[in-house]
C-alpha cells in the first residue's frame, strides 16, 4: 500500500497531540482551523483507524492514536537526524574521500594538502593510496578511489583527465661522476653511462625509455622498485639514474648531485606530466570536489617549488 504522509502531517499530529486543542496545536503549526482538521482527517483516512477521541472541551488519543504517537515520534527523529546529517555532508562537517596517488606524490606536496585540507574540515576522513599508475587507475575504476593522481599511459580514454603539473627530469650521479659538475646535462652527456633503472611498471621507466631511445647508454643490470634502492646503488658508484624532479626528495644524500636534462632543440621539454584523473559523467561527492579543488590550487607546478636545489660540487681533481 502507498502511503501519502507528509512530514507536516507527523509535526501536526504531535502538536495536537500534546496541544489537546484544536485552535492551539493549529496556531502551534501556523495554519487555519480547517485547514489543520482536513490535514488531521486525511492522516487518519491514511493510517486507517480513528487516531483522537474529540468532544466539545478534549481532545485525547485513541488506542490506535497512542500507538501511532510512538510511529510519529520516530518518523520525526529518524527525518530530522537524516536531514542533519545530510547538513553535515552538504557544509563538510563529515564525509569520506579516498585518492590514489603515484608514490612521489604521495610523499611530496601531497601530504601538506592533506593536512591543510583536514585543518578545514576536520569531520572528514581522507584516504590515501600510493601506488603505481596503472593501480590507481584500477582503484578509480573499481570506485575504491574519488581522485587519482598519475602520470600518462594507457587505459586513460574512459576517464576525464586534466594535467595537474610538469615534473622535468634529473640525472642523478655521485658527485665524483664525470657529469657531476656540470650545471645542465643534454640527453647526448649520458652516452656510455652505466644506467640503474626502476622496474617497466613505473611510469618513470617508461619515460626514460622514450627519452634514451637512440641514446648509446649502457646497461647497468640493476633494475629495481624503490628509489631508495636507486639512490644506495648510485651512492656505491654503480650506476647513475634519470629520474623525474618529484623524486628528488629520495636523493638527498651527502654523496649525490641531481642536474636538471635538457630537451634537445628540436624537441620538447622533457617531462612527465601528472594528471589528475576522475570518472566521466559522475559527479564528486561535495567532499571529495573540495579535495580537488585543493589539490589542483596547491600542486599546480610543483615540481618547481619543491625540488630541492642541485648540490654545489667541488671535485679535487689532483
Amino acid at each position: 500500500m502507498k502511503l501519502n504522509v507528509s512530514t507536516r502531517s507527523l509535526h501536526a499530529f504531535l502538536a495536537l497531540q500534546e496541544c489537546k486543542h484544536f485552535t492551539h496545536a493549529a496556531e502551534r503549526c501556523f495554519m487555519s482551523q480547517s485547514a489543520f482538521s482536513v490535514m488531521i482527517q486525511k492522516l487518519e483516512v491514511a493510517v486507517g483507524a480513528k487516531l483522537f477521541e474529540r468532544d466539545t472541551r478534549n481532545v485525547t488519543l485513541t488506542a490506535e492514536g497512542e500507538l501511532f504517537a510512538e510511529v510519529a515520534r520516530s518518523l520525526v527523529s529518524d527525518i530530522e537526524a537524516a536531514f542533519a546529517d545530510m547538513s553535515d555532508y552538504v557544509a563538510r562537517r563529515k564525509g569520506r574521500v579516498a585518492i590514489a596517488a603515484l608514490p612521489s606524490l604521495a610523499a611530496n606536496g601531497l601530504p601538506a594538502v592533506i593536512a591543510e585540507y583536514k585543518r578545514a574540515y576536520p569531520g572528514i576522513t581522507v584516504q590515501l593510496f600510493d601506488a603505481l599508475s596503472d593501480q590507481c587507475l584500477a582503484m578509480l575504476r573499481q570506485g575504491k578511489v574519488d581522485i587519482a593522481l598519475t602520470a600518462p599511459g594507457s587505459g586513460l580514454t574512459e576517464f576525464d583527465t586534466k594535467t595537474l603539473c610538469s615534473d622535468p627530469f634529473y640525472l642523478v650521479c655521485r658527485q665524483d661522476h664525470a657529469l657531476a659538475g656540470k650545471r645542465r646535462i643534454r640527453l647526448s652527456d649520458l652516452s656510455g653511462c652505466e644506467l640503474i633503472h626502476l622496474t617497466r611498471s613505473t611510469s618513470v621507466r617508461q619515460h626514460v625509455e622514450l627519452l634514451l631511445r637512440g641514446i648509446p647508454v649502457m646497461n647497468s643490470g640493476l633494475e629495481v622498485e624503490h628509489l631508495a634502492t636507486v639512490a644506495g646503488l648510485i651512492e656505491s658508484g654503480l650506476g647513475v639514474s634519470i629520474v623525474p624532479e618529484l623524486t628528488l626528495f629520495q636523493f638527498r644524500h651527502m654523496n649525490l648531485v641531481s642536474i636538471p636534462v635538457d630537451a634537445p632543440v628540436d624537441a620538447d621539454e622533457i617531462v612527465r606530466p601528472i594528471l589528475i584523473v576522475k570518472k566521466k559523467e559522475r559527479s564528486l561527492s561535495i567532499a571529495a570536489q573540495g579535495m580537488s579543488e585543493l589539490i589542483e590550487k596547491r600542486l599546480h607546478n610543483i615540481g618547481s617549488r619543491t625540488a630541492p636545489k642541485r648540490i654545489k660540487v667541488q671535485i679535487n681533481k689532483s
